[in-house]
């Protein structure tokens, strides 16, 4: 007997007879089918497996037909509303727990979630986009989506959309629907994007570790999962009653009344004892601590809020994580003694196949502009426009990344020690990965980004900034032509520099923005 199970099927038997007049038949129908299977299955003559066993052994059977699974499920739960069904959760763990019995790989797993979970976002925004506040207004009221509601969702979107998607990344149903309501709700594609890359990568990469490190109880996984759901929607409810106790006492009307009740409580006889030894703490511990820690605080939460610097440190954090990512992913598991993965099969076959000799004479002068002998002139000249413009920030980012992106080419390539192929067509030194032409060429793309935004009389920035990037790609795809590279050494060059200078960019950003405004304490 499971009475829990039956208390259930009682408590919605009566709220389909309450609500029997306002449910369609449908719904109606449903919901009868799902009392009397509660029913039945309180009593305990059937026992169904748990879903964890069945997906999980559906994943051992699957094996390298495993990504294609959590593709589609990471993919669905957003793109196709398959979250407001079934978590996605389960089968990501699943993928973490068959890479952890060694039949996939971790990192292919994490790029794949990621990527596919990114995808189904988009997709519901757009298809939010496309059908706008009149769907909403027309298929709402069904599930309870009022105009009031719906007003009040697009204004909280249009000031704290970056957060919802964030967090909301964690919490099943808000994750499920946030991309189309942000869509709907007319929030910008470039406000939305930075904010879901750096929450489904935060996401996905949690439960795929978590899979992995504890592949062989899943059961402890599942159960950890949903522990670490139920704490963060804790913590969520706790922030959200701060925040609004904190706006509540901003009124000053709203603290002397606040001041009254609990001085008039405090004269209770019960409470009078614990008042005499509460006060003193609060008043002079609690709130000196908080008016000092007010101001750090606030511009901490305002840097994940859109407008001011928030979204620009955002995008950064965004390109950052995914270029940490992908270059600690390839530094990992490329090496002198692993298989060549199929990229850079692909990548030298398709390189065989356009060979020509005139093609290879422009690839030797176009791959010049990643040496150091261009780079660093670029980077001086740079300096000095910026230095011009007393863009001192700019400066600092480009000659410490700069510096940065040098030395992590030569470290990592001392420590990877990857073979290059061996019928180059330039001529080659040191190891393979990264590619260091890759690298220096990123910096084209960072000089495009600080002249664009410092200098005030530049026209056509957009333009700029895709020509830096058109240099960038030229240069990577000339290294893998004239085989001086794998297509891997190339991605992994162009991720580090991009990591290395999103993050001074970062830092940059804010020590900025310390200067110009101090921190209220």
């Amino acid at each position: 007997m499971k009475p829990i199970w039956l208390v259930g099927a009682i408590a919605l038997a009566i709220y389909l007879w309450v609500r029997r007049r306002k449910l369609g038949r449908v719904e109606l129908s449903l919901g009868v089918i799902a009392a009397i299977a509660a029913t039945v299955y309180s009593t305990g003559l059937v026992h169904l497996p748990s879903a964890e066993h069945v997906i999980g052994d559906l994943g051992k059977a699957l094996g390298p037909w495993t990504y294609l699974l959590v593709a589609v499920m990471a993919f669905a739960e957003t793109g196709a509303f398959i979250g407001l069904i079934a978590p996605g959760e389960t089968t990501i763990l699943v993928g973490g727990v068959v890479a952890g019995q060694g039949q996939i790989n971790i990192f292919a797993l994490i790029a794949i979630v990621w990527f596919c979970a990114v995808a189904g976002d988009l997709t519901s925004f757009m298809l939010g986009r496309r059908l706008g506040r009149q769907f909403l207004e027309k298929h709402g009221p069904r599930f309870k989506i009022t105009h009031e509601r719906l007003v009040t969702v697009e204004r909280f979107f249009d000031r704290h959309g970056g957060k919802a998607i964030l967090i909301g990344r964690f919490v099943g149903l808000v994750r499920a629907v946030a991309p189309f309501i942000a869509g709907s709700s007319g929030m910008p594609l470039r406000r939305f994007l930075p904010y879901d890359v750096i929450g489904a990568g935060l996401w996905g990469t949690t439960f795929c570790v978590l899979g992995y490190v504890f592949w062989q109880s899943f059961g402890t996984v599942a159960n950890y999962a949903s522990r670490g759901a139920l704490a963060l929607a804790t913590v969520i409810i706790l922030v959200v009653g701060v925040v609004t106790a904190f706006r509540f006492l901003r009124v000053p009307e709203n603290r002397t009344k606040a001041h009254i009740w609990l001085h008039e409580q405090s004269q209770r006889p019960l409470l009078r004892p614990f008042a005499g030894v509460a006060r003193p703490v609060v008043y002079r511990g609690i709130v000196p601590l908080a008016r000092r820690l007010a101001g750090p605080a606030r511009f901490a939460w305002e840097r994940f809020t859109p407008g001011d610097l928030g979204l620009e440190v955002t995008t950064l954090l965004a390109v950052a994580a995914v270029g940490s990512f992908t270059f600690i992913a390839f530094a990992v598991s490329v090496g002198p003694v692993d298989p060549l993965p199929f990229s850079d099969q692909r990548a030298v076959s398709i390189a065989n196949e356009l060979y020509t000799t005139w093609l290879v004479d422009i690839s030797k002068a176009l791959t010049t502009l990643g040496t150091l002998y261009v780079v660093i002139p670029l980077c001086l000249v740079t300096v000095a426009i910026l230095a011009r413009w007393r863009a001192w920030m700019g400066v600092g980012v480009l000659v410490v990344g700069t510096t940065l992106v040098i030395l992590a080419s030569h470290t990592t390539k001392a420590l990877v020690d990857r073979p290059r192929p061996e019928d180059a067509l330039v001529e080659t030194a040191g190891s393979a990965y990264p590619s260091g032409h890759a690298a220096y060429a990123v910096v084209w793309v960072a000089v495009a980004v600080l002249l664009s935004r410092f200098v005030p009389w530049l026209a056509g920035r957009a333009f700029l900034v895709v020509l830096g990037i058109a240099v960038a790609v030229i240069v990577g795809l000339t290294r893998v032509y004239l085989h001086a590279h794998w297509f891997t050494d190339v991605l992994g060059g162009w991720a580090m520099s991009a990591t290395i200078y999103s993050l001074c960019g970062v830092v940059g950003l804010l020590v900025a923005y310390f200067g110009k405004n101090r921190v209220p304490t």
